[in-house]
């Protein structure tokens, strides 16, 4: 008797989410109202298509997730039940600059609830849309070409000096946990001009893959035990050991203003121009600068083992990024580190990065609310819902990029893929801020990898998956073959 009056409330919980899930959405009276709501999948509650949408990430891409339900629905646009909100995939590039297009006015930047309770600061129900404001308005200044230029020397230094401890010597090893090390450590060292205790860098290493793995989990509850619980938990780890960065940091400007007048890291800026602008105290600085390096290492990360895992394969396509960057280094004298202009250079091998993002964009794509009832194609399209634009739908659909599979770097060529098709950084107006900044780093770590080195595959069919970054499934073990 005790234990039926106890799963009373679970009952009635349960009733509560059937009915949200299943009742009519479009029963106002208003014309506008009364179309119809685009086609989709009947979805559990709660749970909703994430089993679907995540496990087809796992299994080594989306493809299967959209084939279907564009041959069931639409090929235009369709809905499902994600992250537990009423999802709307569109699914054409004319969707995408649709959306993009109506940035803040029929839609508006909107992160899933994961992100919030992971990256948000205490007491705070708006840290993501903070964030990206102060991106834009103090951050987003580091990440221009302009400023870029200061830092292509140093990422070559970075660069070579990763490879020399990490690669020099070894006949075997993992490529993707050297990439999320050396690039979490290559954001420490520029945007908060800090070297990390290599010690405390490797711990770091494995908290910032726990933290990626709680941002799209199947079961999104914050239980203990569960990937988002451990990920709140390793977020708040890692955000004290920035708060100690900036609290370092405060000292020596206290102690000596004018050495840091000059200063062209993040952290600096922020606390001499900026902290009175959002932030409340050092722990809520923290917080914005963790998640700005968590941001910078994720892309380039994934991108450059997917690369490495491609060229692997492609002995013809490694000889022409070999040829390229052979000529840059030869242009130059002996020890001259790299420069913007050689960057510029380096047409063919960006080409090849844009490739291996069509295939194996490094996430999934963006996320959109909508702020007010409208109309798209024929479908009512209420406030309310969440758009998710994802880069599958259209990098592989045969209108925009014929034989799909192939690997071909010439369709970045000349004027490039038909517009709003090619989305790994979005696009409009929240285009990703980082977009420069990973194309320097992969860039330069490209140049220097395949002038030091060939490579080849320890598993011939390893597959590239999401989880939720996309890159080798066993991290892309290879064998070492120096070049003299």
């Amino acid at each position: 008797m005790d234990l039926f009056i106890l799963s009373l409330p679970l009952f009635a919980i349960a009733l509560y989410y059937l009915y949200c899930a299943w009742k009519p959405r479009n029963s106002n009276t208003n014309n506008e109202k009364l179309l119809s709501l685009p086609p989709g999948p009947k979805c559990w509650p709660i749970i909703g298509d994430n089993l679907n949408y995540i496990f087809g990430s796992q299994k080594g891409g989306q493809d299967k997730f959209f084939e279907q339900r564009t041959n069931s629905y639409s090929h235009k646009l369709f809905k499902t039940k994600l992250f537990d909100e009423d999802m709307l995939f569109f699914c054409t590039a004319e969707g995408n600059k649709f959306v993009f297009s109506n940035e803040n006015k029929l839609v508006k930047s909107w992160f899933p609830k994961t992100f919030e309770k992971i990256f948000a600061a205490p007491n705070s129900s708006s840290v993501i849309r903070d964030e990206i404001k102060i991106f834009r308005k103090v951050v987003v200044q580091f990440l221009k070409p302009e400023s870029l230029k200061n830092y292509v020397d140093i990422i070559d230094y970075e660069t070579q000096k990763h490879l020399k401890t990490c690669w020099d010597g070894k006949k075997e090893l993992t490529v993707f946990p050297l990439m999320i090390s050396y690039t979490i450590g290559l954001g420490f060292r520029l945007f908060l001009s800090t070297e990390v205790d290599p010690k405390e860098k490797e711990i770091l290493d494995h908290q910032f893959h726990d933290v990626s793995g709680g941002l799209f989990p199947v079961f999104p509850f914050d239980l203990p035990g569960t990937k988002l619980n451990v990920a709140i938990k390793t977020a708040k780890q890692i955000t004290k050991v920035v708060e100690k960065m900036v609290k370092q940091r405060w000292k020596e400007i206290l102690e000596n203003k004018a050495a840091f007048e000059d200063a062209h890291d993040v952290l600096t800026h922020l606390l001499m121009e900026a902290k009175g602008m959002l932030f409340k105290n050092d722990y809520d600085i923290a917080k914005k600068l963790y998640g700005f390096v968590n941001g910078a290492y994720e892309n380039p990360s994934a991108l450059i083992s997917s690369i490495m895992f491609y060229l692997a394969d492609l002995p013809q396509v490694y000889d022409r990024v070999r040829q390229e960057q052979m000529e840059i280094a030869n242009s130059k004298a002996p020890g001259e580190p790299l420069n913007w202009g050689d960057i510029k250079k380096m047409k063919y091998t960006w080409n090849v990065a844009c490739e291996v993002m069509r295939l194996v964009p490094p996430t999934q794509g963006n996320f959109r609310e909508v702020l007010t009832d409208f109309v798209y194609e024929g479908f009512h399209i209420p406030k309310g819902f969440k758009i998710h634009l994802n880069a599958f739908a259209t990098h592989k659909n045969p209108k925009y990029f014929p034989d799909p599979e192939k690997f071909d770097p010439s369709r970045f060529e000349g004027d490039g893929p038909v517009p709003f098709s090619y989305i790994p950084f979005g696009g409009g107006p929240r285009m990703c801020p980082g977009k420069e900044y990973g194309r320097l780093n992969v860039l330069v770590f490209m140049h220097n990898i395949v002038k030091t080195y060939r490579w080849e595959k320890v598993i011939p069919d390893e597959k590239i998956t999401a989880n939720p970054l996309s890159a080798p499934s066993k991290g892309l073990p290879i064998r070492l073959y120096p070049i003299n």
